[in-house]
């Protein structure tokens, strides 16, 4: 047998020892560790148990207008129940995300087992956030206020002015003269017209 095989051989028995020693401790403390975790997932002493059919919030005070929701609950959680309010309207219980590790539910969504509850003061309600104010000198720059102007009134045209045209009393040529100054060119022409011709010839 060489040493690759020597090797092997002790490998695998290392390996099986420590599968058998692993399945037996965990044998051994598989009871006392479920026994263990049934005690700490059940919780002790008052209870507060989820009744409602639908998730319930969980307020970080006794009231749905003061306090905000800081959580839900659903149907059949079980709570440890702390305290209740002076109305008995709202359950204080044990919740991890509250304010101090408490939280506060509406008391008919659950049924309370395991005794009697005291009597709890609420806590202080949460101081409200900083309102923006306006600041009224910006504010006012831009209040522009519109400013009135008069109506414009209608204004008729001034009136035309026509031009009237009157006989100056100048007297004309009559036509008989126009027509003896057109008499007189055409015997001029005619003379001048015999004239060329006879000079020609």
């Amino acid at each position: 047998m060489n040493i690759y095989a020597m090797r092997r051989f002790w490998f695998k028995i290392l390996l099986g020892l420590l599968t058998v020693a692993g399945l037996g401790a965990g044998t051994f403390l598989s009871p006392n560790q479920a026994e263990a975790y049934q005690e700490a997932s059940t919780p002790t002493g008052v209870l507060a148990t989820v009744i409602y059919a639908e998730q319930i919030n969980v307020r970080s005070g006794p009231s749905t207008v003061n306090y905000p929701i800081i959580g839900h609950l659903l149907p059949g959680d079980v709570v440890p129940a702390l305290g209740i309010s002076k109305g008995r309207e709202w359950i204080q219980i044990s919740y991890s995300s509250g304010v101090g590790g408490v939280g506060w539910v509406y008391a008919p969504f659950v049924s309370i087992s395991g005794g009697e509850l005291l009597i709890i003061e609420p806590p202080p309600t949460p101081t409200p956030l900083v309102t923006a104010t306006i600041d009224l000198t910006l504010a006012a720059a831009f209040n522009i206020q519109p400013t009135q102007t008069r109506i414009p009134t209608f204004t008729p045209p001034p009136p035309l002015d026509v031009p009237q045209f009157t006989d100056s009393g100048t007297s004309r040529p009559s036509g008989a003269a126009s027509g003896i100054f057109i008499i007189i060119l055409m015997i001029i022409g005619a003379v001048g017209l015999v004239l060329s011709y006879i000079l020609r010839s």
